[in-house]
């Protein structure tokens, strides 16, 4: 089994804390934390930094730590550009990064990035194809719906060969499909609750052993939060589930109580399927990182 933890990313204009920042991510480390995520949200109302920039600085700020986005929302970017922005990084981090790649639903902005919306999933499976390419080939001819490339070259390829780890998700079945035909591992969503994802892995399972595929990861988003009074962590976590998602009708898609209680609600997702646990913790994020090493990760 192994942890991740979500690093400070919500931040208020002028409000970015350097030392703070480095202090949490060094801690990480140190803790023994497999990676730290980052999330992408170019529009919103909440302050967020943007992913890569993120990372980067994290990078910098650590030695051993892996950096992650779950998720680039990858139909929003050029592939050429977000390919040469993910190999820079895992050159300069010397191999720490991993990838996630989602295609962001039918229902986002697309005209503000230039696009009509139209066959968003062709776009995102095309677009990794590309990167894919970009990544591997030494001269890349391409000729796609959306993307033509004639003897381009791009150097230098990611650090790690043949590519960082690339991660996708989606509870759909077709979606899970795409996840073992193009991914290297599946990402549960923070929104699903334990018994969905129980049953995406299992669909998830059965199509693995339809391809043949072994060197496959799984790994669950889990919104946590640990205090002493169950009810007080209840609260908190319906609250920031609230201010993500605008809804309360997700409660029960966290885990929040007692430490006890948080051990026996991460038995049961590891139970059900995940070998990588990313906690998004709400409220006092070092705090939470603190007591989740301490009184529940010794313990699963």
């Amino acid at each position: 089994m192994r942890f991740a933890i979500s690093i400070p990313q919500f931040v208020a204009d002028g409000a970015f804390d350097p030392a703070a920042f480095r202090a949490y991510v060094r801690r990480a480390e140190e803790l023994g934390f497999h990676s730290g995520w980052t999330q992408e949200q170019v529009l919103s109302r909440s302050p967020q930094l943007a992913p890569l920039e993120t990372m980067a600085y994290a990078f910098a700020c650590t030695e051993r730590l892996r950096l992650g986005c779950a998720v680039h929302v990858t139909p929003l970017h050029t592939p050429a550009h977000l390919a040469k922005s993910i190999a820079t990084l895992d050159q300069l981090s010397c191999g720490r990064l991993e990838i996630g790649a989602g295609s962001g639903g039918k229902n986002r902005p697309f005209p503000a990035f230039g696009l009509d919306g139209e066959a968003h999933i062709a776009r995102f499976t095309e677009g990794l194809r590309l990167m894919k390419a970009l990544w591997t080939e030494p001269e890349i001819d391409f000729d796609g719906r959306f993307w033509q490339l004639d003897g381009a070259r791009m150097e230098p390829k990611p650090f790690q060969k043949p590519a960082p780890p690339v991660w996708l998700g989606g509870g759909h079945p077709n979606a899970i499909k795409r996840a073992v035909r193009y991914g290297d591992g599946f990402f549960g969503a923070g929104s699903s609750t334990t018994s969905a994802f129980a049953d995406q892995v299992t669909v998830l399972r059965r199509v693995l052993a339809e391809a043949g595929r072994e060197d496959f990861r799984i790994a669950k988003r889990v919104y946590t939060v640990v205090d002493d009074d169950g009810d007080v962590a209840r609260r908190r976590a319906s609250d920031g589930l609230a201010s993500v998602y605008g809804t309360r009708a997700l409660d029960d898609v966290a885990v929040a109580g007692t430490p006890d209680e948080c051990v026996a609600g991460i038995k049961a997702v590891a139970e059900a399927g995940a070998e990588m646990i990313l906690f998004t913790t709400f409220g006092d994020q070092a705090e939470q990182m603190e007591r989740l090493a301490a009184q529940v990760m010794p313990r699963i």
